[in-house]
């Protein structure tokens, strides 16, 4: 039987002061937290460093919401790579559903993006998901395939140990909607399968989470499933109260 690497990652999209963050960290390091998964953070850009700074000594690891295409040149208001790596932190999320439909990233976007994430061996979350009306057309695992086949394109050195999937149906982000267990368990199993059969990767070996609407009152039914290994949760993860009962799902 594998075992994989499961994970609790708070996605704080553009949240949190800095009075909250050093209350999150600061209450949860007075406790001495400690779970049985990995704990990752992804804040706003401009908090990379404060968090990296409050999480020092702790299981934390700080990651940035997003990386530019290009290692460095004229791209105002964008994020290198090499700066995230530089400064500290161990993880990017690439092809967040809020990138792709807001400010319109392809395919050949996200792609460039894990080249330069394994450039600077940067841990990767890359994120897939189907909308609301590609699902009730029946055409989630069609485009989940699309998804990974056509991000992942020409990409070698995908690693289960720095590389993890996080499968967010659209319509499940921030709506207080979450794919039931089975549904979401279905998905998982169909992602593993494409991994094998489409990458020529060992599907089994890498940790898939799961993101959307995640919250203390559902985790436990979600990681309960076998294809599930964790969560990336939005909302549900800025309180420490919170982020603490979503790892005592594991």
């Amino acid at each position: 039987m594998t075992t994989r690497t499961n994970y609790i990652v708070g996605n704080w999209k553009m949240n949190q002061s800095l009075k909250d963050i050093k209350d999150f960290f600061g209450v949860l390091k007075s406790e001495k937290f400690k779970a049985n998964c990995e704990t990752w953070i992804s804040p706003q850009s401009l908090h990379l460093p404060f968090c990296l700074e409050m999480s020092n000594n702790t299981s934390f690891k700080i990651g940035s919401q997003n990386i530019c295409t290009d290692s460095s040149g004229a791209f105002t208001g964008e994020v290198s790579s090499k700066a995230v790596k530089e400064l500290g932190c161990h993880f990017t999320l690439i092809g967040h559903s809020e990138r792709r439909s807001i400010y319109q990233e392809t395919y050949q976007d996200q792609n460039k993006k894990v080249y330069q994430a394994l450039e600077q061996n940067l841990a990767t979350i890359f994120c897939i998901g189907e909308t609301l009306e590609e699902r009730e057309q029946g055409k989630t695992m069609e485009i989940l395939k699309e998804q990974i086949v056509s991000s992942l394109k020409g990409i070698e050195g995908l690693n289960p140990k720095n590389f993890v999937f996080a499968y967010e149906p659209v319509w499940a982000i921030g709506t207080g909607k979450t794919a039931g267990p089975d549904q979401a368990e279905e998905a998982h199993k169909e992602i593993r399968t494409i991994i094998s059969n489409e990458l020529g990767l060992p599907g089994e070996q890498f940790s898939i989470l799961y993101g959307g609407s995640v919250k203390p009152a559902n985790v436990q039914d979600l990681m309960s499933q076998e294809n599930i290994d964790g969560a990336l949760v939005g909302g549900a993860s800025l309180k420490s109260n919170d982020y603490r009962e979503l790892c005592a799902a594991f």
